[in-house]
């Protein structure tokens, strides 16, 4: 378990330098790619009713958890079985792969610098690449809000969720986690589709996300007075708006960033060509501006960074009692 310590550090370091580069092979297209394929056999295999897709999904789920938990593992044991430390530094990269801080940071940029030099039009492609929402219509708040709102709920799917997951049983554990996590981005939709194809992966998720969520809220909370923003309106807007999202774990990041940031954020979305009502978080003490994707990706890295001091020291702690 050591150099599963070490290599959670160094994978962490590792995301930080070399973030996602879109020509490196990533082990989630892997995933998805599983999960597609599955999706095709099931579909023939079980009858198009609402029992049928509802158990089609539930072995959809256990088909790609299984396999992708299994895999790295294996090939985790055959590593360190050779040499501890050709094992440490496979499970090194394959942490590093895990983790998307570095990613979430440059791809939110981009939708900042998109609205800087191309504008409104650049602006709305950009924030189409990182959202699954209709872009078509937003305003330039509303590409600005729709950024801030991914930084902020992916800190805890994107980082805090694999690097609880890693901590407690390395990189095949944040494998799993990315599994059912892939899945739901997939197929964990409530439309015509995937209604109940998708429910078993949609709930796993929201089960395995529970305290992911509320810890990187906390970390933020904390990561806010560190960096100088309104940390008494983040623990406030947390507190009350916490659960104003469809999802009962997105709204607590997004929470902490609207009252740290003093935005007001979500509200009414399209996706897939219809309105979606939704809750505001918030409170618009003031207007969004460009510069809150940079803010909340400064939030980002101190959430991030926090989050692997405390859950490395819990896994350290654990290491010295054993």
């Amino acid at each position: 378990m050591q150099y599963s310590l070490g290599a959670l550090f160094t994978g962490f370091i590792l995301d930080l330098i070399i973030g996602d580069p879109h020509w490196l092979w990533h082990p989630v297209r892997g995933i998805g790619a599983v999960i597609s394929g599955t999706e095709k056999v099931l579909r023939r295999v079980f009858p198009e009713t609402e029992k049928g897709e509802l158990a089609a999904g539930f072995f959809l789920v256990a088909i790609t958890v299984t396999v992708s938990t299994a895999v790295p593992a294996a090939v985790l044991f055959a590593a360190y079985g050779w040499n501890p430390w050709a094992g440490m530094a496979l499970e090194s990269i394959l942490c590093y792969q895990l983790l998307a801080t570095k990613s979430l940071k440059t791809e939110s940029m981009r939708v900042c610098s998109a609205l800087k030099k191309g504008g409104l039009g650049d602006g709305r492609k950009a924030v189409s690449m990182i959202v699954g929402r209709d872009t078509e219509s937003l305003d330039e708040a509303g590409v600005i809000r729709a950024a801030v709102e991914t930084v902020a709920e992916n800190t805890s799917d994107g980082i805090i969720a694999p690097l609880l997951f890693m901590a407690a049983g390395g990189a095949a554990a944040g494998f799993f986690y990315k599994a059912v996590n892939t899945m739901d981005s997939m197929v964990g939709y409530k439309n015509d589709r995937y209604l109940y194809f998708g429910r078993a992966a949609a709930k796993l998720d929201d089960i395995l996300n529970y305290v992911p969520a509320r810890l990187s809220a906390w970390l933020m909370i904390l990561a806010s007075g560190m960096r100088g923003y309104n940390m008494h309106n983040a623990l406030k807007i947390y507190r009350r708006d916490r659960f104003n999202h469809a999802s009962p774990n997105s709204a607590h990041t997004e929470a902490v960033a609207a009252g740290a940031l003093e935005v007001r954020l979500a509200g009414d979305a399209w996706y897939f060509g219809k309105l979606h009502s939704k809750k505001h978080i918030g409170d618009d003490i003031r207007n969004v501006e460009r510069d809150d994707i940079r803010r909340a990706n400064v939030l980002l890295y101190a959430t991030a960074v926090l989050g692997l001091l405390f859950l490395g020291g819990v896994k350290l702690a654990v290491l010295m009692m054993i």
